[in-house]
């Protein structure tokens, strides 16, 4: 069994980084142990970031002090991703359905 890292999702949006770079979604969420968290999700497994907004704030970018593993985070994260595309698509067909 999978141990919970995140405890609430508080936004996520996704951006297509350019015309070039590579799309991603940005999650801020609090974890189990109290922190408030920003995640950049790409879509290739494995390629997570995790920092701390707290740490962020300070300017704190440092390895190793303000330095997550991505990898246990995401699991919960990608999940929180289908459920942001499942609820997109069923306000815009809420809202096709509104201008028929």
């Amino acid at each position: 069994m999978q141990r919970n890292y995140v405890k609430n999702i508080v936004a996520i949006d996704y951006h297509r980084n350019g015309i070039c770079g590579a799309p991603f979604y940005a999650i801020v969420f609090d974890s189990t142990e109290g922190r408030r968290m920003v995640a950049t999700v790409f879509d290739e497994p494995c390629t997570v970031a995790v920092l701390d907004i707290g740490l962020l704030s300070e300017g704190n970018v440092e390895f190793g002090v303000n330095s997550w593993r991505g990898d246990v985070y995401e699991g919960q994260l990608r999940e929180a991703i289908v459920a942001y595309n499942e609820a997109l698509q069923a306000k815009w067909a809420k809202e096709e359905e509104a201008e028929e």
